[in-house]
This record gives C-alpha cells, sequence and structure tokens, in this order.
C-alpha cells in the first residue's frame, strides 16, 4: 500500500492518502482509476476514513495543488464535487491547516491543524506522488472522443491481479 499523501506531526495527528489499487485493472475505461481512502488522525481515539477513487486528472491536479502550496497559497484538493476535498491553509501561526469535507457523501468535515512540518514536506509530497505514478502508470489513452486502447498492448495478468507495474 502506497500513501499518495502522508502529513504527520509530532502529537499523532495525520493525515493521509493511502492508494489501495487499481479500481478495475484490466477493464478499460477503468484501469486507471485508483481505489484510495483519505484517512485523518486527530488524536489517539479520534478519527475518519474516506474512501475514494482518483482519476489520472486527480494526480495531475495534486502535483498543482502542491506548487500552490509552495507558494504559500492556501488552496484545495478533489474540488469536482464527486469525491471528499482536502483543504490546506498555512495561517501565520505556522501550522498547516487540513481540512477534509465529505459533502458529496456524508457531509463530515475534520479540520486537523498540523504543526511543526519539516521544511521539505512538498519535496516529501512529491516523491510520494513519483512513487504512485512509478507503481500505477497510466495504461489507457483515449484514441477519440469515447474511445479508449491501451497505450502499449493490454496489460499483463500479472499486473493486472495485483495491480503493481512489476515494480518492487
Amino acid at each position: 500500500m502506497l500513501n499518495l499523501i502522508h502529513l504527520a506531526d509530532d502529537s499523532g495527528r495525520s493525515v493521509s492518502v493511502r492508494i489501495l489499487g487499481r479500481a478495475q485493472p484490466g477493464i478499460l475505461t477503468g484501469h486507471d482509476f485508483l481505489d484510495a481512502e483519505i484517512v485523518v488522525t486527530a488524536g489517539e481515539n479520534l478519527g475518519a476514513t474516506f474512501p475514494v477513487t482518483l482519476l489520472p486528472e486527480d494526480l495531475e491536479d495534486w502535483e498543482e495543488t502542491l506548487a500552490r502550496l509552495e507558494a504559500g497559497e492556501p488552496t484545495r484538493w478533489l474540488d469536482s464535487g464527486r469525491t471528499p476535498s482536502v483543504e490546506f491553509d498555512s495561517p501565520t501561526t505556522g501550522a498547516l491547516l487540513v481540512s477534509v469535507r465529505d459533502e458529496p457523501a456524508t457531509g463530515a468535515a475534520v479540520t486537523v491543524p498540523l504543526t511543526p512540518l519539516p521544511p521539505t514536506w512538498t519535496a516529501d509530497q512529491r516523491r510520494r506522488l513519483a512513487g504512485v505514478r512509478e507503481a500505477y502508470p497510466q495504461e489507457v489513452v483515449a484514441a477519440s472522443l469515447g474511445a479508449y486502447e491501451w497505450r502499449h498492448g493490454h496489460p499483463t495478468a500479472e499486473r493486472e491481479a495485483t495491480g503493481r507495474s512489476g515494480l518492487s
């Protein structure tokens, strides 16, 4: 299991996005979707998990979100309305406020202040993104509007079964 996002502080609070595997391995129209879960830990006995399916464009959006975070801008990721969203804000206190809002399903919202994060935290998130892309490469292309095909032939049965690219 890979973490696309893992933000944690010394007090035990954390927000992670765990990649569970391909949503529909071997099925052309859903092969590149990733089953994931947003996991929030706000204290020793307080936490929440939100299931989410990530599309390839969600990974691109995460990369853009990281650029805004590096610039010190408040930002929101997964804001399409189909999944829980994640908001990031850095108030003058030095904490990173991370809010997960599950407006489409439960209406629940959880905000976790994370402090202090190391100065290299965005670089760590970029390494995690690269690891997810390596483990789950995009293997389907849109040949034309509504028509899809395998990028390099049909994936092997082993890769379909494991949801992995064959890399350890």
